[in-house]
């Protein structure tokens, strides 16, 4: 990847940040205690969304291997959540910087090897996209420790994947297998681990592919409640219609629509009379 120089300078303790001009590559950098979150990385996902909001671009996450082992996240650290009291639940502080990941004006991937679990599931579930390899191992086994899912899951988990199969997994402590989630649509492709960031880099070319401001305006739209609709819809659409890039592209289509035509046209005027007449 090409660099820029978003982070450039930037103290971050507990991810890796790789740049590029149309996205940025976060791996979760806890490998001693399986990438589990505590309130460092909170913290660097805070900064990391303090630009990616003024400065947009993709946003691919994923963790770095742990004892030879690929993992997301394991959770929150127990060790730091043992001490947490009331106020510090009431302070939301997984649950707020998850939700603004999901907020971010262009799309996050996830991409998932190995363990994700509690606040590493949640924080998938934050995501766009999510990719996995075969050893994913995704639930919320909050409640055997005492607590719930507080940052995000009981509700995003019922949208992602229906709530009969959310209840199994928020109250039965159920723990999804890469396959067993891909049939609940809960990631939406397996790879082999050494395929797993290319295929998160081959999605994030599809969408840099589309007009940036067009893929922000859908996000946004599509993450509005219902009763905006449809009247986001025909407000982001004026906004569109008068953009540079909504010309540029559909002359453009116009032109190579124009040169087939003319292509096969020529082509057809090459042919002798008999074929001419059968086409």
């Amino acid at each position: 990847m090409s660099q820029t120089h978003l982070f450039a300078g930037a103290a971050f303790t507990t991810v890796l940040v790789t740049e590029a001009d149309d996205r940025v590559e976060v791996k979760l950098n806890r490998p001693q205690v399986r990438n589990a979150i505590d309130q460092a990385m909170v913290d660097d996902l805070h900064a990391l969304c303090a630009v990616l909001e003024q400065h947009p671009r993709i946003l691919i996450l994923t963790g770095c291997e742990s004892g030879g082992r690929g993992v997301f996240a394991s959770g929150a650290d127990i060790g730091q959540l043992r001490e947490r009291r009331r106020d510090d639940a009431l302070a939301g502080i997984n649950s707020t910087v998850f939700a603004r990941l999901a907020k971010l004006p262009m799309p996050v991937i996830a991409a998932l090897d190995g363990f994700a679990l509690g606040g590493g599931a949640e924080l998938a579930y934050a995501a766009d996209f999510r990719l996995a390899t075969p050893a994913l191992k995704i639930g919320q086994p909050e409640p055997g420790l005492g607590i719930l899912a507080a940052a995000g899951a009981t509700w995003r988990l019922k949208e992602l994947v229906g709530e009969p199969l959310a209840k199994e997994m928020l109250l039965a402590g159920r723990i999804l297998g890469a396959e067993e989630a891909l049939a609940a649509r809960l990631i939406t492709e397996i790879h082999a681990p050494e395929a797993l960031l290319p295929a998160a880099h081959a999605l994030a070319d599809r969408i840099a592919a589309q007009d940036p401001l067009a893929v922000r305006l859908t996000k946004s739209v599509f993450a509005a409640p219902r009763d905006a609709h449809p009247l986001i819809d025909t407000l982001a659409q004026g906004i569109l219609f008068e953009s540079e890039a909504k010309f540029d592209r559909m002359q453009a289509f116009l032109d190579r629509s124009a040169a087939r035509k003319a292509g096969t046209n020529s082509a057809a005027e090459g042919q002798p009379t008999d074929q001419k007449e059968k086409a």
